[in-house]
């Protein structure tokens, strides 16, 4: 029991200094993703000049006032030309679906001014209208997105009461199971006031949690912004300004919207794209110089226990992880008949279930509980920072630093229960025991929304 707690200490240890601590250390603003959830009974509703209609500057997930996804940018012009805007220009497949306000035909207008020759990668709409395919090459390859809803409250006008409405139209550039720009477009309820407001920002799917994790809005809104003044015919003195809407606060926003007025502008369009993301710092300095002579001795002893099954254990971790990183955006790019849930369907269980599983068959193979624990644990840690460094996210939220931790502990403890010194007596010994349980506690709730 005593050795048990040893490697429990170690494993919190071992969570806390390469979960964290590279969290803190390296996202110093960590905190700052999490949305103000404060409500209000009384929304105060934010009107353009000209324009009878409004709306509330933030979106929510629920039919309620609560300040979570903030509207970032504001387009003046006509709906349909706006849409035929992105649509003759994008570089996306464009499917019309259930969701969307627009209808097909006005998807298939907004194509008609492209005639595709015969040869070029230009498609139309399909003899049903549903599918618009690549119009247009451009930078930025502009798609329809897939992603849950979030609730606008528009208000038409004195005449009329506010309401709840759902996304116009969803857009995205990157890839859903990867790194992506998302943008909700929703048209303002009167047709004659002829504007869009627009909620922009990045984000990454998190395997781990099954959801998409909000990266910020800033980076996404400047991205957005420049594109927007580069549109020939645009004065960035007359055209584009920032409005002050008072909804800073969820996220990394200021409470500065992007405006742009398109109503006299020629629509010619050449979005430029780049994600520029600052790389990561490293630490510096060489870890010799913090080693005492008995910590070097314990470190000798430790190297000389190393096997090829710590490196196999090591290997499988980081191929499982970043396996199904990669698998995810290959299928969602090839395979069709898969939908986003489809995906999560096929690949998560190689993540819940195949990780323990990897980790319980190599690290029966191990003699001391110690080793395996802290084999496995460091493997999938490092795994962890491989997969955002590659992703390039360099902000996490508090509650996904905390379920990471959880997610190291439980992994290294199954892997110290399936060592040779823990399975003398029986396979089913607490370690084991309590690393499936919590392991099994922290996805399932995760999943429920408990973390």
């Amino acid at each position: 029991m005593r050795r048990s707690l040893v490697i429990v200490f170690v494993l919190l240890g071992i969570s806390l200094l390469f979960v964290g601590g590279p969290s803190l250390l390296f996202s110093p603003s960590t905190d700052a993703v999490a949305p103000d959830t404060a409500s209000q009974s009384d929304p105060e509703i934010v009107s353009l000049e000209d324009s009878d209609s409004g709306f509330w500057p933030y979106l929510n997930d629920r039919k309620a006032h609560e300040k979570r996804s903030p509207v970032n940018v504001i387009v003046r012009g006509n709906t349909t030309t706006i849409v035929e805007l992105l649509a003759e220009h994008g570089d996306g497949d464009w499917r019309a679906t259930d969701q969307d306000h627009f209808s097909t035909d006005e998807f298939a207008a907004a194509a008609a001014n492209e005639t595709p020759t015969e040869g070029d990668a230009n498609e139309s709409a399909d003899s049903n209208g549903t599918s618009l395919g690549p119009i247009s090459p451009t930078a930025i390859p502009w798609s329809q997105a897939d992603g849950a809803t979030r609730h606008a409250y528009l208000d038409p006008g004195p005449d009329e009461p506010a309401y709840w409405t759902t996304e116009t139209v969803q857009l995205e550039d990157g890839e859903y199971y990867g790194y992506r720009y998302h943008i909700r477009a929703y048209e303002s309820p009167n047709p004659d006031d002829r504007w869009i407001i627009m909620q922009t920002h990045s984000e990454h799917f998190d395997w781990f949690t099954l959801r998409h994790r909000v990266d910020g809005v800033e980076q996404a809104q400047s991205r957005l912004e420049s594109d927007l003044m580069a549109i020939p015919g645009v004065d960035t003195r007359e055209d584009v300004r920032r409005i002050y809407l008072g909804n800073e606060g969820p996220s990394d926003a200021n409470g500065w919207a992007t405006k742009l007025d398109l109503a006299a502008v020629a629509l010619v369009v050449g979005l430029a794209a780049g994600r520029n993301r600052d790389p990561g710092r490293v630490l510096g300095g060489p870890l010799e110089a913090y080693l005492t002579e008995s910590d070097r001795v314990r470190l000798r002893a430790a190297a000389d226990r190393l096997d090829a099954r710590h490196l196999l254990l090591a290997a499988t971790v980081i191929a499982i992880v970043l396996g199904v990183r990669i698998a995810g955006i290959a299928l969602d790019r090839t395979v069709d008949s898969l939908s986003a849930h489809g995906i999560a369907a096929v690949l998560y269980p190689c993540l819940a279930v195949g990780l323990p599983v990897a980790a319980y068959a190599i690290a029966n193979g191990l003699e001391r509980r110690l080793d395996a624990a802290v084999a496995a644990s460091l493997s999938l840690a490092i795994a962890i920072w491989l997969d955002y460094s590659l992703l390039g996210v360099d902000v996490l939220p508090i509650d996904v630093v905390v379920q990471r931790m959880l997610v190291v502990i439980a992994f290294g403890s199954i892997a110290a229960g399936a060592a040779r010194r823990a399975t003398r007596d029986s396979r089913l010994n607490a370690l084991l025991i309590g690393g499936v349980t919590m392991w099994t506690l922290v996805l399932v709730g995760t999943l429920l929304g408990y973390l």
